[in-house]
């Protein structure tokens, strides 16, 4: 660090000339020392922001009046020569061959600031810049002044497995203002693996049985919904769906979005905190200021007193019930201590959280595909009515002999992932010195926050091809050998690396509710293709795509698509 701070303020003396005057010396030198300050320390607090930026520099001012009749000249030369000089000490050093990132590409404003890319992520298509920049710079881009994307399956594992990294700062903000931290958010191994017990045996394959009678209703509801308004944005009943039965599973009910529509604005809400989640979790010192500011968490405080409401009301109808908060609240029993009620309200909170969104933004991604590729879904409709035939009462007991449904599923995970920018990890001390924290040519230093770029390594022909960026689930049948490559297509140009197929993420911390998103994500694309014709509106223009936004979950635009009885 001696060797670079030497290097900034020589610059800066350049940059103001030859200082002929002791005065401006000590103004410098603050600068510099309170970059050293938030370099090391990384401060989150609004008041020590405040100190360090506004009082510090007026107490500098203060002390070099020197007599001065007025302070409003000393101050305001003291300002400027502090943040001239700080900010030129922050670029030049995160520019500076000094900086540890230094050897990865990445664009110059990325590297400076994170403002970059915070505007990126307000405006919804960071997925698509992310894959922009590694088809420009190649597996490993520096997108922040200490964060990096990479786009390498080999690292998959060593970053997102057991032995891998905590979660980062990007899910630190977000956890701010609850009053636990969510699952999804905590940091420690041990406390993660705690607390996720729970959660697995709330998704066990017993459990899951428990549950396909609450789906089916749904789904039933859903279809008879769909059969009677014939002319539907499809993406948004599909969330209305999701948010319903996640609330089912969560708190015994609650919601009935499908029937009534968003009567409280529940779901134009989290539509639009993901939007200011996607913000702070760039800037996570961002979110301690919006704290700050009256009435900006009533909001959230109103959905987790409707959250709380709805577990009352749960937790009064005992243990007959054996939805997911059964196993959320422990009510079989199997935890030796009682589990804090705000830790279920918390779990509850979640799980209509992040299952509605993924589950919503999946379907509807499926259904513009095969939309789009009508060939495609009428053979996924033959091979229905073939297990589900008019008649037949809907259930899962052929769904694991149905390969195209689940080759057409993946498909549609791989072109649209719900979390296409990864979930981000900060690379921490590593316990044995002799590892450092070097994979393959990757060096890390402590306190880098490092993600894997999922839409990217989904999107990446060294990983999946031909028709790399179409909708082609027959690629699923192939590489299980269920189906023979075309003879138009030479073998050496068939790759599919499964590898770097990571839609539910990976490892301990990856999706624990993938076996419910996939019950759900199979009913419902069985019981509409069973029972209903369906196409595009006409003068839709098929803008699924470029309408999709990343906050974090891909976030749909509209799909209207018009439907008709089949029998």
């Amino acid at each position: 660090m001696t060797n670079s701070t030497d290097f900034v303020v020589l610059l800066i003396g350049r940059l103001y000339g030859k200082i002929q005057e002791r005065e401006p010396l000590p103004t410098i030198i603050s600068a510099l020392l309170v970059h050293r300050f938030f370099q090391k320390y990384e401060p989150q607090s609004p008041g020590i922001f405040a100190f360090l930026l506004l009082v510090f520099p007026a107490v500098v001012s203060g002390v070099l009046r020197n007599g001065a009749s007025s302070i409003l000249w000393p101050l305001l030369r003291t300002y400027t020569i502090f943040y001239t000089s700080l900010i030129s000490s922050v670029v030049l050093y995160r520019l500076s061959p000094f900086h540890p990132l230094a050897k990865y590409p990445g664009p110059v404003l990325a590297k400076i600031s994170k403002l970059w890319f915070a505007r990126l992520g307000w405006q919804g298509k960071q997925h698509i810049h992310y894959r922009d920049l590694h088809k420009k710079y190649g597996d490993v881009v520096r997108v922040g002044p200490n964060e990096i994307m990479l786009s390498d399956p080999s690292v998959i594992a060593p970053l997102l497995g057991p032995a891998g990294w905590g979660k980062g700062s990007y899910w630190h903000a977000r956890a701010l203002h609850a009053p636990v931290v969510a699952l999804s958010a905590v940091n420690d191994h041990a406390e993660h693996a705690q607390r996720r017990r729970t959660w697995t045996r709330g998704f066990s394959p017993a459990a899951l049985k428990d549950y396909e009678e609450i789906v089916k209703e749904r789904v039933v509801q859903l279809t008879e919904t769909l059969s009677a308004r014939k002319s539907v944005d499809l993406a948004r009943l599909f969330a209305f769906f999701a948010h319903d039965v996640m609330n089912d599973m969560a708190f015994g009910g609650g919601s009935e979005m499908l029937r009534d529509g968003d009567l409280t604005g529940h779901w134009a809400l989290v539509e639009s905190g993901m939007r200011i989640f996607t913000l702070i979790g760039h800037l996570p010192w961002l979110s301690r200021f919006i704290m700050l500011i009256p009435g900006s968490t009533n909001d959230l405080d109103n959905m987790r007193k409707a959250c709380f409401e709805r577990a009352i009301a749960r937790k009064k109808k005992g243990t007959k019930q054996k939805d997911l908060f059964y196993y959320l609240s422990d009510e079989l029993g199997a935890e030796k201590d009682e589990i804090p009620f705000e830790i279920i309200i918390n779990d509850g909170d979640l799980v209509v959280i992040a299952g509605s969104d993924t589950t919503k933004t999946v379907l509807s991604s499926l259904f513009f595909y095969l939309l789009c590729n009508p060939e495609k879904l009428a053979k996924l409709r033959e091979e229905i009515d073939g297990f589900y035939p008019p008649g037949e009462t809907l259930s899962s007991k052929h769904f694991q002999e149905m390969s195209y449904l689940d080759a057409c599923i993946n498909e549609a995970l791989r072109l649209s992932p719900a979390v296409p920018s990864g979930s981000q990890r900060d690379v921490g001390p590593d316990p044995d010195p002799s590892k450092g924290r070097t994979f393959g040519s990757y060096y890390f230093p402590e306190g880098t926050a490092v993600s894997i770029h999922t839409f990217t390594l989904h999107r990446d022909s060294r990983n999946f091809s031909p028709f790399t960026d179409e909708f082609w689930p027959e690629r699923w049948l192939i590489a299980q050998g269920s189906m023979e490559l075309p003879n138009s297509i030479p073998k050496a140009e068939f790759v599919h690396d499964t590898t770097a197929f990571i839609p539910f993420s990976y490892g301990p911390a990856n999706c624990v509710g993938k076996p419910l998103a996939i019950l759900e994500l199979r009913m419902t694309t069985v019981s509409i293709i069973q029972n209903l014709d369906l196409k595009f509106e006409d003068w839709y223009a098929r803008t699924w795509e470029d309408d999709l936004d990343d906050r974090f979950v891909l976030m749909t635009g509209q799909l209207p698509v018009v439907f008709s009885n089949r029998w």
